[in-house]
């Protein structure tokens, strides 16, 4: 225990100093009374940037509970928020919204409003469907290959939509895809705030089932595990954590898989609610940096996570092949 206190004070103060590393990075250099003082004169400039490092603490606290609640139920490292096809169909209800609503003008801040709720909705309508297929599903690795089949389909439907798009929907869509961490209002923080404060609830109360299925099916339901209300919790959870971002801030691909991993690394072997808690501040402190090193390069940040977060999955799976040999 007193390990685990020790890695998370460490992880802490990582956070706050990436924090306030990330409140100075800009085109302009801020005073402390930028950020305090309404009436400064960048006083708009630094609200940017604060809600910048909010949505990218939200992010680190949902992703990494996404993945972490889908690997521990499917006991698989390699699952993901991406793994239902959560992440694939909320890119796709934004890729119908744009190309198919190119021809009406709308004001900047109304489409990204309805870019973010056609985002969640199409989540939700996934979401539904999966819940209704899961009772069909009596073994785990079906839901896998659903969701796999599920993404695969809805990339080839935005493939379709990318080849007779115009110009400038095309663009939009490019645009949203590549993640905008420094484009989210105020108001969008508070609905994003709500979204995963319930998906978090249901992850909290996902913990003790956890840790019964994960020794087995049989134990699990002689010590009383629902696992049709534990299926039901983990799918509605991870959906909402994931499709709420998603909705917000673009898909931001591979960090569900990576940073449980790394909390397996850190601090293993560990009860499972200390993994969950290792696994959110940790994505916090990794999505501050990630959030870093986009402001200063320009690159966007799916691109970042993409370049960090294959090497380390290319990595995970030559390790599990060397072990099954």
């Amino acid at each position: 225990m007193s390990n685990f206190k020790t890695i998370c004070v460490f992880i802490l103060i990582g956070i706050i100093i990436s924090v306030v590393i990330n409140l100075n990075i800009g085109f302009m250099k801020l005073s402390v009374s930028d950020f305090f003082f309404s009436d400064s004169e960048n006083s708009q400039i630094a609200q940017l940037r604060i809600n910048r490092v909010l949505a990218m603490l939200l992010a680190g606290i949902s992703i990494p509970t996404s993945g972490f609640l889908l690997q521990e139920y499917f006991q698989n490292p390699l699952a993901g928020p991406s793994v239902l096809g959560i992440t694939s169909v909320a890119s796709l209800s934004v890729a119908f919204y744009i190309f198919l609503s190119q021809d009406f003008q709308l004001p900047e801040f109304l489409q990204n409003s309805f870019i973010s709720i056609s985002a969640i909705l199409g989540s939700l309508l996934l979401m539904v469907i999966l819940l209704a297929f899961s009772h069909r599903f009596q073994d785990k690795s079906f839901l896998i290959i659903f969701g796999f089949l599920v993404s695969a389909l809805a990339g080839a439907i935005v493939s379709i939509l990318q080849f007779y798009a115009e110009n400038q929907s095309l663009k939009n869509y490019i645009l949203w895809s590549f993640g905008a961490n420094s484009q989210v209002s105020g108001n969008q923080l508070w609905v994003l705030t709500g979204i995963i404060i319930l998906g978090l609830v249901l992850s909290f109360k996902s913990i003790k089932p956890l840790i019964g299925n994960s020794l087995g099916t049989s134990y699990a339901q002689s010590f009383g595990v629902n696992l049709n209300h534990l299926k039901l919790f983990v799918i509605v959870a991870s959906s909402l954590l994931s499709a709420s971002v998603t909705a917000f801030l673009g898909p931001i691909l591979f960090i569900g898989i990576v940073i449980p991993h790394f909390s397996r690394m850190i601090y293993n072997p560990a009860k499972l609610w200390q993994q969950w808690i290792l696994n959110m501040i940790l994505g916090m402190f990794i999505m501050e940096m990630f959030s870093i090193v986009s402001e200063t390069t320009q690159f966007p940040l799916n691109v970042i996570t993409s370049l960090f977060g294959i090497p380390v999955i290319l990595t995970m799976m030559m390790n599990k092949g060397r072990s099954a040999v």
